[in-house]
């Protein structure tokens, strides 16, 4: 053994007697130079854990029991459709929010209704994805047999979109689109949802003249906005009796004010849904999740402008490309656009959305199914908490 190499051994002699002596060392300005260098931990590991306090250990090894809230706020309830006795003439209503915990947090408590499903429907002929249109191809000329068949497919309510009141389209008039309004409350008896264009001019007239001929039937006008003549919709819903849908793009702030503009225009809190839109998988669905969440909890801690149900869109799921487009190294887009607006309508169900727009059949009893189930396994005292294990 050289020189040089003893002097390192002595000095690794020296280190390791101060450790055991001191039990912690520090050097400064210090510098080892060598080819290999090996430091035997495992007795300091060993020592530390024979140091650590037996109460420690047993902390380490405690379950944990997730933290109750209880929220000073709750949502409010909201209901879609009248019965003959109410003033209108539906077979069923449907009550969405009241909620007064996150959804499904059925350790805390639970949430009396359950989230509710319309299906769309429109009146016209319109260029659909293949896997949604071949279940509608022999009533898509007709809206009034197109609600019968989304009812059959399990829809509590039917959103009929006028879409063809738009002037770049056929420009229908108001009168002739409240006829249609006519003949689908006489074909189904489910709630209705009743939405225009998206022409920011058009869509208060349109929606006047269907708020008339629902007069009592407490459908819901699609939509209000800060850019288009919301007062004019608010009045006809007080007017005849209807909900109103508040729409914004995303922004938890103009979601706040405009919610605020239509309460001050007289419309009763409980005749409010709100629509802060909803992204698709894959296109902006984690802005959706949290602004959802951030408007929900809002209200249930209080904020009374944020205390309104949510309408969630879900059907936009088909304006993501890989919901619809022919790609074989993606799959068969019979099963995939499907399950694109099943994770869609899943993910928003948890975040807090409370009544749903839908386009696929079976997205329809997929959805319906697991919520049935969710419930009822709370309801036999089984918390859902394995959610991987809640959708095998």
């Amino acid at each position: 053994m050289g020189e040089a190499e003893s002097r390192s051994l002595e000095l690794v002699k020296n280190l390791w007697k101060m450790v055991e002596d001191l039990d912690e060392i520090e050097i400064e300005n210090v510098t080892l130079e060598a080819e290999e260098l090996t430091f035997v931990i495992q007795p300091i590991v060993s020592s530390i854990a024979k140091s650590i306090p037996a109460q420690v250990q047993q902390l380490l090894e405690a379950k944990f029991t997730p933290p109750l809230e209880e929220y000073p706020g709750q949502i409010v309830e909201v209901q879609v459709g009248a019965t003959k006795s109410e003033g209108g003439s539906r077979g069923s209503v449907v009550k969405v929010g009241g909620a007064k915990t996150m959804p499904f947090y059925s350790f805390e408590m639970e949430n009396p209704n359950r989230p509710a499903f319309a299906m769309d429907i429109f009146d016209m002929p319109l260029k659909l994805a293949k896997t949604v249109k071949i279940h509608y191809e022999d009533v898509m000329e007709d809206p009034a047999e197109w609600a019968k068949k989304v009812v059959e497919f399990g829809a509590d309510v039917v959103s009929l979109n006028l879409i063809s009141t738009d002037p770049l389209l056929n420009d229908t008039s108001a009168k002739d689109a409240a006829k249609v309004v006519e003949n689908v409350l006489q074909a189904v008896d489910v709630p209705l949802i009743i939405g225009g264009s998206g022409n920011i001019e058009k869509d208060p007239l349109v929606l006047e003249a269907a708020a008339e001929v629902a007069a009592g039937e407490r459908v819901v006008l699609n939509s209000a906005k800060t850019d288009n003549d919301y007062k004019r919709i608010v009045e006809v819903a007080n007017k005849y009796g209807h909900a109103v849908i508040a729409f914004t793009p995303m922004d938890i702030n103009n979601q706040k004010k405009l919610n605020r503009m239509l309460l001050n225009e007289g419309l009763p809190k409980d005749r409010i849904l709100i629509d802060p839109t909803t992204a698709a998988l894959g296109y902006g669905i984690d802005y959706s999740i949290s602004l959802r969440e951030r408007i929900k909890l809002a209200g249930l801690l209080g904020d009374e402008d944020l205390q309104m149900p949510i309408l969630a869109p879900a059907s936009n799921a088909w304006g993501a490309r890989e919901a619809w487009m022919k790609n074989e190294e993606w799959g068969p887009r019979e099963y995939r656009g499907p399950l694109w607006e099943t994770i869609t309508t899943l993910t928003i169900l948890l975040s807090g959305g409370d009544l749903f727009m839908l386009s696929h059949p079976a997205v329809v009893r997929v959805i319906k199914n697991l919520v049935e189930d969710m419930r009822n396994r709370s309801a036999k005292g089984n918390v859902v908490a394995d959610w991987v294990t809640a959708l095998s």
